[in-house]
């Protein structure tokens, strides 16, 4: 499953990076041996530095809350621009689950990893007017 929140349409040309949201759940078990949020950074940092991109931090531990989240940061220079992008990733439910950021800034991106907050949603109420 993958959903993804741009600034402005990807196609659509600008003097500014795209600012983008992509959040992707995988099973778990599409990686063999992934015991760990940080074994996904594996194929991950594998798929992103094919794409250009520079490791700029290795995947360290991040806070969200009560959830344990693993996070590494990238960049890649685009013409005159830098575009900055962080991962952070989590287990649940037998599904890998990262939320990647991209920016023109490292300030940008930490802003909206910051945002980033999890809560359990309220138990369904059966209609009474259904029985």
């Amino acid at each position: 499953m993958l959903l993804a929140l741009f600034e402005r349409p990807p196609e659509a040309t600008g003097n500014t990076v795209n600012s983008a949201v992509v959040i992707a759940a995988e099973s778990v078990s599409s990686y063999p041996g992934l015991k760990t949020a940080a074994d996904y950074f594996g194929p991950l940092t594998e798929a992103t530095l094919s794409k250009g991109f520079k490791l700029v931090n290795e995947p360290f531990d991040f806070s969200s809350g009560a959830n344990h989240l693993v996070r590494s940061d990238f960049s890649k220079d685009v013409g005159t621009l830098t575009m900055h992008q962080s991962s952070v990733v989590m287990l649940k439910k037998g599904y890998v689950v990262s939320f990647t950021v991209i920016g023109g800034s490292e300030d940008e991106v930490d802003e909206l990893l910051e945002k980033l907050s999890f809560s359990a949603g309220s138990p369904s109420r059966k209609n009474p007017k259904s029985r």
